[in-house]
C-alpha cells in the first residue's frame, strides 16, 4: 500500500484549522467546561468514524450521487445548527432578564452541570453536528482518492487515511479545548458571556442558513 502522506496531512491540517461548525461547537463547550469541550471533539471524530465506514462501504457514494439523501442530510444538519444557534440566544436573553440590574452576580456556567450530562451533552453535540454535515462524507469520497494507490485496496487505503485523520483531529481538538477553556475566567464577566452566547448563538443560525441555501 502505498499513499502520499505528506499531502494528505497538509490537506488534513487545513481542513482543520479553517473554522467550521465543529471548531465552533468545540470551542463552545470548551469555555462551557474542558471535560464537555472533549466531549464534543470525541462526538465530532465519531461522526467521522461514520463517514469513512460508510465511504468504505460504499454508502456515502449513493447519498452523494442521490440529489435528494444529500438535500435531506444537509437540510436536517442545517435545522441542527439554527436548533443550537436559537438555543443559545434564547439562554443568553433569559440569563440577561434573570440578571441582576448592575450586572453583577454568579452565574452558573451551563458546563457546570452534573458531569455525565456534560459530557453527553458535548458529545451529542459534536456527534450530530459532524454527522449530518454532508461536506464530511464528501471529504472521504473526493479527498480520499487522491491520495490512495490505485492498485491497491481502496477501502483498506480509505480506513488507514481515515483513521490517521481522527487520530490528528483528536490531538488538534484537544490541544483547542485546552486554549479556549482559559476564556473561561475572562467569560466570568456575566456581560462578556452574554455577548459572547449572543454573538456564537447567531453564528450557529448563519452557518446554518448557509448550509441550507447552498445550492
Amino acid at each position: 500500500m502505498s499513499v502520499d502522506l505528506v499531502g494528505f496531512l497538509g490537506v488534513v491540517m487545513v481542513a482543520y484549522v479553517v473554522p467550521g461548525p465543529d471548531f465552533l461547537v468545540v470551542v463552545r463547550s470548551a469555555t462551557e467546561h474542558p471535560a464537555k469541550g472533549r466531549a464534543a471533539a470525541l462526538g465530532a471524530q465519531t461522526g467521522l468514524c461514520v463517514h469513512m465506514l460508510a465511504a468504505a462501504v460504499g454508502l456515502s457514494l449513493i447519498a452523494a450521487r442521490s440529489p435528494a439523501v444529500y438535500d435531506a442530510i444537509r437540510l436536517l444538519g442545517a435545522a441542527y445548527l439554527v436548533y443550537l444557534g436559537v438555543r443559545a440566544v434564547l439562554a443568553a436573553r433569559r440569563e440577561a432578564a434573570d440578571a441582576p440590574q448592575d450586572g453583577t452576580g454568579p452565574r452558573t456556567p451551563e458546563g457546570e452541570g452534573p458531569a455525565d450530562g456534560r459530557w453527553r451533552s458535548g458529545f451529542t453535540q459534536g456527534f450530530l453536528t459532524n454527522v449530518l454535515n454532508p461536506k464530511a462524507a464528501l471529504f472521504f469520497l473526493s479527498i480520499l482518492p487522491q491520495f490512495v494507490d490505485g492498485g491497491a485496496s481502496t477501502s483498506r487505503q480509505i480506513f488507514f487515511l481515515g483513521t490517521l485523520d481522527i487520530v490528528i483531529g483528536v490531538a488538534y481538538w484537544f490541544a483547542l479545548v485546552a486554549v479556549a477553556a482559559r476564556l473561561r475566567a475572562f467569560l466570568a464577566s456575566p456581560k462578556i458571556r452574554h455577548r459572547w452566547e449572543l454573538t456564537t448563538g447567531w453564528l450557529f443560525i448563519a452557518i446554518g442558513i448557509g448550509v441550507a441555501a447552498a445550492a
